[in-house]
C-alpha cells in the first residue's frame, strides 16, 4: 500500500510508511524492551485506569504516569498523544528512524509527537501485539471517536474483540477479513492461515492493517481495495471469512468505519448472502451485524432469508434496542452530542424519518456464523441469547455445527442406538416452592461456552442424568418407563426431539 494512495483524504494526517519494516522490527524491538505490552500497562498504570483506557477517559493514566520511567514516557507518547521530549525518548526509541518513516513528527524545537496510536494487544496465547490507529481513536464508545472525517480508522473496540472471539481458529490455507479496520482480524488469522487476504474500501484502513501487521512482528497481508466481495477474483474461494463490516444503520455514509451506506440492513444482508459461494466446503465465515425488527415481520425470518444455498447457519441475538436508545448510541459514538445541539437534533430526526419510513421498531445485534456443507437439507439455527456467556467461542462455534452434522446423519431409530455422556459442568437446578414435594421443573445449566440454561421435563432430567456413556438411549428409556409406569414404545416415540436438542445446545455428547 503506497502512500500516494491516501492522497484523496487530504484533511486527515499523514501515515509511517508502510514499507519501512525494519524500522517496524526495531520500533516493536524498543517498545518490548521497555515493557510496553498489554501486562505491562496493566502492572504500572493498575487496573482502574487501564480499563478507563479501553473507554478512551485518559485522566486516570495521566495521573498514573508523572514519571520518567521509559514506560512512563510511552504511554503519554502513543496513548495520551502528550509530547515528549527528544532527548529523553532518544535513550528509549530509534527516534530518528521514527521521524523519518513517520511514526513519530517533531513538537517544537526540543519535543516530538506521535503520528498514530499504538495501542498493545495481548493475543490469545500470549502474544504482545500492537494495534495502530488514528490518534484520538483507538478505542469508540459513549465519549466519542475524537475525530470526524469521514476516513478515520478505529483501533480495538467490543465488537473487535467479540468477533475475534468467537471466531473459529482451526488451521487453514486462506482466510479473508473483509473491511479490515486497523487489521485486528487478519493478525488474528495470520496466527493460523497459511495466506490472509484483507480487503476495506477505505486506503487509509489497509494502511493501517500494514502497520499493524509488521509492528506485532506478524507476516504480512495480501491488501486489496474495495467493498464487500468486489475486491476479489472470479472463483476465489476462503476457508474462513471474517467481517466486522460497517454494519451501522444509518441514513447516508457520514462515517466509513461505520456506515456502510446501503439502505436498512441491506449491507449485512449482502455480506451474508454473498459468502457461500466464497467459502470452500467445510470452511466457516462469521460475521457481527444488525439487523432491523420491521413491524409485521418476524425478525427470525428475515434473518434465515438472508443464509445462502449451502450453508448451516447459526445466528445469535446478542442485544435489541428501539429505535430511539439505537439513534442515540451511535450519535454519542460520534461525539454529536458534544456539539451543535441544532445539528444533533436535526441528525436524530433524519434518523428516526428514516426508520419510520421503513417500518423500524427496533434493531437488533448479533453474530452470524456459517459453514459450506452443501447438504441436502441445510440447518438454520435462529436464536435469541442475551445472557452471560464464556469467551473465546471459537471452539463452541466448531462443535455446535460439528454436532449438526452428528444429528444429520442419524434419525430417530440410530440415535436411540446411541450412547451419551452428561458434558462436563453442567448442573441441574430443581426448581419450586418450598416445601413442595416435587420440583415445577427442572433446569439443565452449563458453566462453560454459551452458559445455556434450558428447561427439562422429569424424563428429560431422568434421561440426562443417567447418561455415563455405558447404555444406549433406548435401554435408558426402557428403563424410565418401567420406573414410571409408562409404554416403553410411546417413550421412545416422543423422547427423541428432546435429545436431539439436548444435543444440539451441548448438553449432551456422544460416546466415542
Amino acid at each position: 500500500m503506497s502512500d500516494a494512495s491516501l492522497s484523496n483524504l487530504p484533511s486527515l494526517p499523514s501515515l509511517p510508511s508502510a514499507d519501512r519494516s525494519d524500522v517496524a522490527a526495531r520500533l516493536r524491538e524498543a517498545l518490548l524492551g521497555a515493557a510496553f505490552t498489554a501486562d505491562g500497562l496493566l502492572e504500572l498504570l493498575g487496573a482502574p485506569a487501564y480499563a478507563a483506557l479501553a473507554r478512551s477517559e485518559t485522566v486516570p493514566a495521566l495521573r498514573a504516569t508523572r514519571g520518567d520511567t521509559p514506560l512512563e514516557l510511552l504511554i503519554r507518547l502513543f496513548l495520551l498523544q502528550q509530547p515528549v521530549p527528544y532527548a529523553r525518548v532518544a535513550d528509549v526509541l530509534p527516534v530518528d528512524a521514527c521521524l523519518e518513516s513517520g511514526w513519530l513528527t517533531r513538537a517544537g524545537e526540543d519535543e516530538v509527537a506521535a503520528a498514530v496510536d499504538v495501542r498493545p494487544y495481548g493475543g490469545p496465547d500470549g502474544e504482545d501485539w500492537f494495534i495502530v490507529s488514528d490518534l484520538g481513536c483507538a478505542v469508540g464508545g459513549a465519549g466519542g471517536i475524537g475525530r470526524h472525517e469521514e476516513g478515520v480508522v478505529l483501533g480495538v473496540g467490543g465488537a473487535s474483540t467479540t468477533l475475534a472471539g468467537i471466531t473459529v481458529r482451526t488451521p487453514v490455507s486462506a482466510a479473508l477479513d473483509l473491511g479490515t479496520g486497523s487489521g485486528i482480524q487478519a493478525l488474528h488469522a495470520a496466527q493460523h492461515a497459511t495466506r490472509v487476504t484483507a480487503t476495506d474500501l477505505n486506503p487509509r484502513a489497509l494502511h493501517f492493517t500494514a502497520l499493524t501487521l509488521a509492528l506485532s512482528g506478524a507476516p504480512a497481508a495480501e491488501l486489496r481495495e474495495g467493498s464487500l466481495f468486489g475486491p476479489l477474483k472470479a472463483g476465489e474461494t476462503y476457508d474462513l471469512i471474517v467481517s466486522n463490516p460497517p454494519f451501522v444503520i444509518s441514513p447516508g455514509a457520514r462515517l466509513t468505519y461505520r456506515d456502510g451506506g446501503m439502505g436498512g440492513d441491506d449491507l449485512c444482508r449482502s455480506l451474508v448472502q454473498g459468502a457461500g459461494e466464497r467459502l470452500n466446503e467445510g470452511g466457516f465465515a462469521q460475521f457481527l451485524a444488525n439487523w432491523q425488527h420491521v413491524e409485521g415481520e418476524d425478525w427470525q425470518d428475515r434473518l434465515r432469508s438472508w443464509v445462502p444455498r449451502g450453508c448451516d447457519a447459526w445466528v445469535v441475538q446478542r442485544e435489541v434496542q428501539d429505535i430511539t436508545q439505537y439513534v442515540e448510541l451511535w450519535l454519542r459514538d460520534a461525539g454529536d452530542h458534544r456539539g451543535d445541539p441544532a445539528t444533533y437534533q436535526a441528525r436524530y430526526d433524519a434518523w428516526l424519518d428514516e426508520f419510520e419510513a421503513r417500518g423500524v421498531k427496533a434493531v437488533g445485534f448479533g453474530w452470524i456464523s456459517l459453514r459450506r456443507t452443501d447438504a441436502a437439507v441445510p440447518s438454520v439455527t435462529v436464536e435469541e441469547w442475551p445472557h452471560p456467556v464464556e469467551q473465546p467461542l471459537g471452539d463452541t462455534v466448531r462443535a455446535h455445527f460439528g454436532r449438526l452434522d452428528y444429528l444429520r446423519s442419524r434419525d430417530d431409530a440410530a440415535l436411540l442406538e446411541e450412547r451419551f455422556r452428561l458434558v462436563a459442568e453442567v448442573v441441574q437446578e430443581q426448581v419450586g416452592l418450598p416445601g413442595a414435594e416435587d420440583p415445577e421443573h427442572v433446569v439443565l445449566r452449563q458453566n462453560r461456552g454459551m452458559r445455556r440454561a434450558t428447561r427439562v421435563d422429569t424424563v428429560g432430567a431422568g434421561f440426562a442424568g443417567v447418561c455415563d456413556g455405558t447404555l444406549t438411549a433406548g435401554r435408558i428409556l426402557d428403563a424410565i418407563a418401567q420406573l414410571v409406569g409408562e409404554d416403553p414404545v410411546s417413550l421412545r416415540d416422543r423422547t427423541p426431539a428432546q435429545i436431539r436438542l439436548l444435543v444440539e445446545q451441548g448438553f449432551l455428547e456422544p460416546a466415542r
